[in-house]
């Protein structure tokens, strides 16, 4: 039976927690102790792992990862929320850190704090952010973080042909962490052609489509659409199924489905790419001539 990959921010960061812990915190003596249980009856939660950490210098903590593929405008009120209950049920202090993978299209000013001063009342949270598009893609490298590995092509500086193939070789040495390949090719496609990284990958990019990795993520940015009523969502997995299915050849037909305002008929394309064999039954699909 073939191995389900498993696509939690637990997985990605279980492959080197003590480099995963001692890069978000800036603390070199800081050590990954255990991931805890993370789940609070009033918050939902996809993305988060609550470990517990400590060093010498610091004592015991807890250090809430949360990664997102995208900025969620919510985020600074959950945070607060999951970081309230997160200390009170285990009583040690909370570390927050939120994770953005990829990087906003428009000019969005991303929050490090959540603030509110209403009726005389006054509530705030701090919390870390790092964006992955401003990290330095010689760090996954010079500091062995794994948990990295898979996001090199949209780091900064990865975005290079030489760099996704090391990033490939690291992968590929090691048995545990051979089934993040999926993963770094969903990455290389948003800055490489796909003809590129179907020769970088020597595999049919079919094999994504099909890898729990990619439904995942697929599946992911639908539901966003539905939960803000928005169609950006849907609207970039559209975007990710064209480019994937059909090459940049299918990125043609892009401008006319995002001129489309049904959410019902965005997610049917997004839903159907997956079984269409042409960029003919694409059009039929929404009736674009």
């Amino acid at each position: 039976m073939a191995k389900t990959a498993d696509i939690g921010s637990k997985r990605l960061i279980s492959l080197s927690p003590d480099p995963w812990v001692q890069w978000v915190t800036q603390i070199p003596n800081l050590k990954a102790q255990e991931i805890i249980n993370s789940d609070f009856q009033w918050v939902s939660r996809q993305g988060d792992v609550l470990m517990r950490v400590s060093s010498p210098e610091t004592g015991e903590f807890l250090l809430l990862n949360e990664i997102q593929l995208r900025h969620d405008e919510e985020i600074p009120r959950r945070i607060r929320a999951y970081a309230a209950l997160a200390e009170e049920k285990y009583k040690r202090f909370v570390y927050p850190l939120v994770v953005n993978i990829l990087q906003p299209s428009n000019n969005t000013v991303i929050p490090t704090c959540y603030e509110s001063n209403q009726l005389g009342i006054k509530a705030y949270q701090d919390y870390r952010v790092i964006n992955l598009w401003s990290v330095d893609v010689n760090l996954v490298f010079r500091d062995k973080i794994n948990s990295l590995l898979p996001f090199v092509p949209i780091l900064k500086g990865g975005n290079e042909e030489t760099i996704v193939r090391k990033a490939l070789a690291e992968l590929r040495q090691d048995e545990d962490l051979k089934e993040l390949e999926t993963l770094l090719a969903f990455f290389a496609s948003f800055v490489l052609k796909t003809s590129l990284v179907q020769q970088i990958m020597r595999w049919d990019m079919a094999i994504l489509e099909q890898s729990p990795w990619y439904q995942e993520m697929a599946k992911r940015e639908q539901e966003k659409g539905k939960i803000e009523g928005k169609a950006e969502g849907l609207l970039l997995a559209i975007q990710l199924g064209l480019r994937l299915k059909f090459g940049e050849n299918g990125l043609t037909l892009f401008p006319a489905i995002s001129e489309i305002k049904n959410l019902e008929l965005l997610e049917k394309i997004a839903n159907s790419l997956p079984d269409l064999s042409s960029l003919e039954e694409v059009r039929k699909l929404y009736h674009i001539s």
